[in-house]
């Protein structure tokens, strides 16, 4: 049941995201669900290979490295989905930001187990 909650928390956030993002259009909200699933497999997946091969410079940057891995990412998502699309990798990295301050938000509300 905490999955199926959590994983509509992250549509209603990907639609919020988007909402606030005037680059960033969302057709529906089961494509919002859709984009926030595959961008969150996405980061797991492709992220983390690519977190691990780059962490020298990541440790270099202090992070940045990371944070640009996850804006492509969800460019990534972008070019796979015809109902979610980013304009620019401008509007995909204030989309992340956007995107991570919501489910921290979110977070804050979680109850404790």
């Amino acid at each position: 049941m905490r999955f199926i909650i959590e994983t509509l928390l992250l549509g209603v956030a990907v639609v919020l995201a988007a909402y606030l993002i005037p680059g960033v259009d969302v057709s529906n909200f089961l494509s919002a669900l859709i984009a926030g699933i595959l961008i969150g497999l996405a980061n797991a997946t492709i992220g983390t290979v690519l977190r691990i091969l780059t962490f020298p410079i990541n440790f270099l940057t202090l992070g940045l490295v990371s944070f640009i891995i996850t804006v492509l990412m969800v460019l990534l998502v972008d070019n796979f989905m015809t109902s979610f699309n980013t304009h620019s990798f401008f509007n995909a990295a204030i989309f992340a930001i956007v995107l991570a301050l919501i489910k921290m938000v979110f977070g804050l509300f979680k109850e404790n187990d």
